[in-house]
């Protein structure tokens, strides 16, 4: 397409290259990572401490030249801890707003699900709209903005459960994982000095924003995108599933495999673009029955249940 610039889908690649040094034998994860923020979507990474997360958000602030912030939640943490404050100028007798770490293009909300709900309900307005409010004033915040939050699955004390509401305003739910064992031996023996902090940007933050213009020119062929919907509605539909994927995820889904399309250097989706992303997309939207839950049962499996009874379209136009 004439919207699209082969030049630009090649830096992508040379973005996952970059980031594929610091984090080792997790290209896949790291796709799908730049995939979010190539659609403009938030990403909620779960997995137990020291995999690498925060080593990776930091390289990927540094490589698309962004700025980046981190947070640590805590049940301490405030609202205005995060969005800023207004204070008094006693010189000019007026009050000035003193920007929070919200102000950022990529922020690393570390253990979101240790702040509290009122601090958690400041990060949804900030995903949802791109602006804070603080003292009745609206402040835009930088473009793009970027959060991404880490949680530990296997902790519970001091704890609270992300809401529904919010869940659904991440586009994905993704996972590191542990290094495999030729991996973990290369990371020891290379010396103390982490590979993130020789990350080089590969790309202006302005560039990103021209990028995320390029991939909503990324073609939706009418038979993928019925098939996308099917997917969609199909898990509401299911025996096991109280609530399940909404609009916004079909949007979202459809965003992310515009992204992933782009970032394989093509003009279109296809519906395995659609099937490859669907369980990250959708799965941390559904909220399943509590029998279901009792008896195992994950969302994964639902959405693994889904894809395999779509019926795939096999003739798209371009």
């Amino acid at each position: 397409m004439a919207n699209i610039q082969s030049s630009d889908m090649v830096l992508c690649s040379r973005i996952v290259e970059n980031l594929e040094a610091c984090i080792l034998g997790k290209r896949m994860e790291i796709e799908r990572l730049l995939v979010a923020v190539m659609a403009g979507g938030h990403v909620l990474l779960e997995d137990v401490p020291g995999t690498g997360k925060t080593q990776l958000v930091r390289a990927l602030a540094k490589a698309i030249g962004g700025q980046f912030r981190r947070i640590q939640c805590n049940p301490d943490l405030l609202p205005t801890d995060i969005t800023g404050v207004s204070i008094y100028h006693p010189k000019q007798e007026r009050f000035l707003f003193r920007p929070g770490p919200v102000m950022t293009n990529i922020l690393l909300a570390d253990e979101i699900n240790r702040a509290t709900t009122k601090t958690q309900s400041a990060l949804l307005e900030a995903m949802e709209e791109g602006h804070v409010t603080v003292d009745g004033e609206s402040y835009e915040l930088p473009n793009p903005f970027i959060l991404l939050a880490t949680q530990n699955p296997i902790e519970f004390e001091g704890t609270y459960t992300l809401p529904e509401a919010q869940l659904d305003r991440f586009m994905m739910k993704l996972s590191l994982g542990y290094p495999s064992e030729e991996h973990e031996h290369e990371m020891v023996t290379t010396g103390i000095r982490h590979p993130s902090e020789s990350v080089q940007p590969v790309i202006e933050v302005a560039d990103m924003v021209g990028i995320q213009q390029q991939v909503l020119a990324v073609h939706l062929d009418e038979a993928v995108g019925d098939y996308l919907i099917k997917l969609v509605r199909s898990t509401r539909d299911h025996a096991n599933v109280l609530l399940g994927a909404s609009p916004r995820a079909a949007i979202a889904l459809a965003r992310a495999a515009r992204a992933s399309a782009y970032l394989q250097q093509r003009d279109y989706v296809t519906p395995d673009d659609v099937k490859e992303l669907a369980p990250y997309v959708l799965s941390h939207r559904l909220l399943l029955a509590t029998e279901a839950r009792m008896n195992g049962q994950r969302a994964e499996d639902i959405v693994a249940e889904v894809i395999q009874a779509a019926k795939v379209p096999v003739r798209l136009e371009r």
